[in-house]
């Protein structure tokens, strides 16, 4: 059995103890929608208190929200600002 075909979707990261998962995205405007589309589902979900699903059906709004989080291009924000002040 070779090992390197198996457990490859995970990439470690030593430094904290993590592990980070490779998402395919055309750009920064898809990327923006997965983001957006996770925070509205979760709102969507907080605000109906869950009366839309099944008793059977276990959504963690939390890992939804902190996914979404993670998705936010923080240093491309920072970038964004600068370019904003130099077009003042």
């Amino acid at each position: 059995m070779n090992k390197t075909n198996y457990f490859t979707k995970l990439k470690e990261n030593t430094i904290n103890n993590s592990f980070s998962v490779p998402v395919k995205v055309s750009g920064y405007e898809e990327l923006n929608l997965i983001a957006s589309n996770l925070l509205k589902a979760s709102i969507f979900m907080l605000k109906n208190d869950g009366e839309c699903l099944s008793n059977s059906s276990d959504i963690d709004v939390i890992s939804l929200l902190e996914l979404a989080l993670q998705l936010l291009p923080e240093d491309e924000m920072e970038l964004l600002d600068e370019l904003n002040k130099l077009h003042l």
